[in-house]
């Protein structure tokens, strides 16, 4: 696993041979990066990177200045690794919950700035999953949401859904929550 960019950038770790995640190929998360980096700023964001597998996009949101990460993984041996890499990195802005990723969406209350999404593409009710995380507790105005997925998924009519990208075979659906406007927050009913 390489972390492409920010200050562990070019910083390699040996994925154990037993590890069972798909992990997003360097090309496609270089991609999404880039679009994510010119969506926002990542510098100082809460994060949430559900189905974290190796954690490459854990790492690659803290070296780009995440304040936080919480990285939910159920596997063992997966979350043996993220807790390895960051204790080799000495990062203590990544919190990992060893966890059933759909049970956390439905049960936590946080709110997070960006979250990101790359659950097994044979997982059972993949595709509800982008509802999901739109009904749930993690998003606030002004979040963004990404799942990654397969080219047989199409989220384009789900709210939110601002753009679909894909890198090979890498499939991103992003999702932005709107910021509250000030109209949406005043009321300018006349006094009787």
């Amino acid at each position: 696993m390489r972390i492409i960019r920010g200050k562990y950038g070019r910083r390699r770790f040996n994925v154990p041979t037993n590890i069972t995640a798909r992990p997003t190929t360097d090309f496609a998360r270089e991609n999404i990066f880039n679009v994510i980096e010119n969506m926002v700023d990542i510098e100082g964001l809460r994060c949430l990177d559900l189905f974290a597998g190796t954690g490459a996009v854990s790492f690659e949101l803290l070296s780009r200045g995440a304040a936080s990460v919480t990285s939910v993984e159920k596997s063992a041996t997966q979350a043996r690794f993220i807790e390895k890499v960051k204790q080799e990195l000495g990062d203590r802005n990544l919190h990992l919950l060893r966890t059933d990723a759909l049970r956390f969406i439905r049960d936590s209350s946080t709110a997070f700035d960006f979250v990101f999404a790359d659950p097994p593409y044979d997982l059972d009710d993949f595709g509800d999953i982008p509802s999901m995380v739109l009904g749930s507790h993690l998003l606030h105005p002004g979040s963004i949401f990404i799942i990654e997925h397969s080219k047989k998924y199409d989220f384009s009519s789900l709210p939110h859904f601002t753009e679909h990208r894909a890198y090979g075979s890498v499939n991103f659906s992003i999702f932005e929550i709107p910021e509250e406007s000030e109209a949406a927050t005043f009321d300018d009913t006349p006094a009787e």
